[in-house]
């Protein structure tokens, strides 16, 4: 019986763990027009990983899955430099008349 709900994508405490939460910008809401949403994912995410979990969260289909390390950069603070972290993200298109709200908390 557990194994069923397994396949069927029930929600397992690691998929909490792969989506950290949506990226919220200017290009990802153009991006939301051709169904596909950006989240910020953990640095050792994979694509798999990621589809699993958006499937299995959000109760919808996933197409495609793109990501892409956004590296931080160096700024400064009293004249003293330093690095902001590196961000992993990952454009997720959802299957045609399927959508996620993330402006609603899981």
């Amino acid at each position: 019986m557990a194994k069923a709900k397994q396949e069927q994508g029930a929600i397992d405490i690691r998929h909490y763990d792969v989506i950290v939460g949506p990226h919220i910008t200017e290009k990802s809401t153009l991006v939301s027009e051709h169904n596909a949403v950006v989240f910020k994912v953990a640095g050792d995410a994979t694509k798999p990983a990621i589809k699993a979990a958006v499937e299995a969260l959000f109760n919808v289909t996933v197409t495609a899955v793109n990501t892409m390390v956004v590296k931080g950069k160096t700024k400064r603070w009293k004249g003293a430099p330093y690095k902001r972290t590196d961000m992993k993200k990952a454009i997720v298109t959802l299957a045609e008349g399927q959508s996620i709200d993330v402006t609603t908390g899981i």
